[in-house]
């Protein structure tokens, strides 16, 4: 039976079951933290069957009733044999404690997840085996529990959740995402904890303990995590399965899974905004989460382990039935392999393969933060969510519409996707944004990812960098990961402006604290393409109709290709790929050479690279020069050069 049908078939069971329950609750008991605070915590047993059982533990801020869905606790009791645990969150329901925005719940001097799963894993009903499941703010808990290692934990299942609190869901780029932080925090009736982010607006160490990055080798159990594309925690999600199937402790690395659906965060949608893809159900996929736990928890041999570590959704034009996307691809590794393509910002508002030629002028607009571009769909959650036609965004003349030529064969882009952009202000601080769309053959702009970045924090999040008013600068605009297939017939288009309200926080361009300023200043911005300031989308591309990039002006370009470096950030070491074509001559006259530079351009290492035509390299770096001495924390580069074309790459480290 394939996963399709299974989903059916358990849907139509819980439908038809549920009134005939046998599961039995527990009273409500209060279970005790290190610290002495207790957290209200519920308990459904198996009606059948005599225990002591395997326990799945869920872990809520929004109040444990509201997550004990009648179907769901039927599916993993009677149905499955698994005690079943909601608890609340310190300071969240009926738990005591203060709410700490899940501070509480990673490895500071509290570790409420680490005592929930040993507290369970205590108790008479359990038999000593505990898994855990989580949500959106379900599952963020999940990955930071994960992180305090609990001997009894067996394996978790995280959706659509951030494993990087700061960067994933409060700041993106150094911009605070307001709709989603200001409406999470007004309907969980939390606004006062807004105030934590006004006084900790850069990242510090205040936000370790829940970053998961900061400790992956700390987790040892296998994960299931799944996210959407359209969903505004994907990149954490990606993030997370990465780095611990690559850099996991003993348990977890090389046992983890990664499901992308073209969703939006509410993954049982079947629309992503105003766009639907065909054979992108959810409820396909609710048997691979009933696997997974009996599996790793009952030692079934279903064959959860033996299925592809990652399989995501191809996206492309819904209306194609025939099209090249809109299927399921699986693949051993994320990201897949890619060779990178710069399409470059030209004159006439184009986006070409060629480098733009000497004197291109540059373009310029203003941007009045007191009358911000209006978001239009993407990575959201209180808001219109998904992929939405930006065109009335882009008549507006704060934004800068660069578009390719119609493709004359199809172009899929997977993996991370980045803008590099060359600009200057007359603020001393100030924001670009970047929006990825997908034009189709009748005019529409559909919405594919979006980024941000803070002027200030254009080299660091740890600390502020303000602008010399006229000095072009270049800022790297991370639009985080996708996966998507352009359609002949269809183009691909960048906008650039320097609002997104109030997906992201309208910049008072004063430079002044966050939510501290006194006024607004309006900021004339000039953007650049010319060969010295090269500005250029720069997208992982994993295959076109040829080996090389057609268009319709005729261009066509086969390159080597420096991939996006992982982790980034990174404490220890990262890995940078390098892929040379097949078309690539031989000989020394085409050897390549790959730097580390850091922020004055001073070379760190260097490696050279020749005759190694057709091949995928990855390089590590510790973070240390020539000599093996490590370098300090801070923005570095990785520059490749064959002498004549230049691809660059922002890594973080941070000690």
């Amino acid at each position: 039976m394939n996963s399709g049908n299974k989903g059916c078939v358990f849907l139509i069971v819980w439908t038809v079951l549920a009134p005939l329950h046998a599961y039995q609750p527990l009273p409500t008991f209060l279970m005790p933290m290190r610290d002495g605070i207790r957290l209200a915590t519920d308990v459904y047993l198996p009606g059948v069957g005599k225990g002591p059982w395997p326990t799945v533990l869920v872990r809520t801020p929004y109040g444990r009733k509201s997550a004990m869905d009648p179907l769901f606790i039927l599916l993993f009791t009677d149905i499955r044999g698994y005690a079943l645990a909601f608890q609340d969150l310190r300071g969240r329901g009926d738990s005591e404690g203060v709410d700490s925005l899940f501070l509480s719940d990673g490895w500071g001097r509290v570790r409420d997840g680490y005592d929930a799963i040993e507290g369970t894993a205590e108790q008479s009903w359990c038999n000593g085996t505990v898994g855990t499941w989580g949500y959106s703010g379900l599952g963020i808990p999940v990955y930071l529990a994960s992180g305090t290692r609990p001997p009894h934990l067996s394996c978790c299942c995280v959706m659509v959740a951030a494993s990087n609190l700061y960067e994933d869901a409060i700041f993106y780029g150094g911009v605070y995402q307001k709709s989603l932080v200001d409406g999470w925090l007004s309907n969980v009736k939390s606004s006062n904890l807004g105030t934590l982010f006004i006084q900790h607006a850069n990242y510090e160490s205040l936000y370790d303990v829940v970053n998961l990055s900061t400790r992956w080798d700390s987790v040892n159990v296998p994960m299931l995590h799944v996210t959407g594309w359209h969903d505004m925690f994907v990149q954490g999600v990606i993030n997370a399965f990465a780095g611990l199937q690559d850099h996991g402790g003993q348990g977890a690395k090389g046992r983890q899974k990664l499901l992308i659906g073209p969703w939006v965060h509410d993954i049982t949608s079947t629309s992503a905004g105003e766009l639907t893809f065909p054979n992108s159900s959810y409820a396909e996929f609710i048997q691979l989460q009933i696997d997974w736990f009996d599996h790793w928890i009952k030692n079934a041999d279903n064959g959860a382990d033996r299925m592809p570590p990652v399989r995501y959704y191809l996206m492309g034009d819904p209306d194609r039935k025939n099209g090249p996307g809109n299927r399921w691809v699986t693949r051993t590794a994320w990201p897949p392999s890619s060779v990178e393509r710069s399409f470059y910002l030209a004159s006439g508002r184009k986006l070409s393969m060629q480098k733009p030629p000497p004197d291109d002028p540059p373009d310029r607009y203003v941007f009045d933060p007191k009358n911000p571009v209006p978001t239009r769909g993407g990575r959201n959650l209180n808001i219109k969510a998904g992929s939405y036609d930006q065109r009335s965004s882009e008549s507006r003349s704060d934004v800068l519409v660069y578009t390719t030529e119609s493709l004359l064969d199809s172009l899929t882009v997977t993996g991370r996707v980045a803008v590099t952009l060359w600009a200057s202000s007359d603020a001393v601080d100030t924001d670009f944004s970047a929006k990825l769309c997908d034009v189709y053959p009748d005019g529409r702009s559909m919405l594919i990812a979006d980024g941000i970045v803070q002027a200030r924090h254009r080299n660091s999040l740890t600390k502020e960098e303000f602008l010399l008013p006229g000095q072009p600068y270049a800022f790297a605009i991370d639009l985080w990961s996708t996966a998507v297939s352009f359609a002949p017939g269809h183009s691909i288009r960048l906008d650039i402006s320097s609002s997104n309200d109030p997906r992201f926080e309208p910049n008072p361009n004063t430079g002044e604290p966050f939510r501290k300023n006194t006024g607004f200043k309006t900021a004339h911005q000039t953007v650049y393409h010319d060969p010295i300031h090269a500005s250029a989308l720069r997208l992982p591309v994993v295959e076109s109709g040829g080996n090389a990039v057609r268009l319709a002006d005729g261009i066509s370009l086969q390159t080597f290709g420096l991939g996006n470096n992982y982790p980034n950030p990174f404490n220890s070491e990262t890995v940078i790929p390098v892929t040379v074509p097949e078309s690539f001559r031989s000989g020394s006259a085409s050897r390549l050479t790959m730097e580390i530079t850091d922020m004055l351009g001073r070379r760190i290492r260097q490696w050279t690279i020749g005759q190694l035509p057709g091949k995928t390299l990855l390089f590590r770096w510790r973070g240390d020069d020539a000599s093996g001495r490590s370098v300090p924390s801070g923005i570095y580069f990785c520059r490749l050069t064959d002498g004549t074309e230049v691809q660059i790459q922002k890594m973080t480290l941070l000690r």
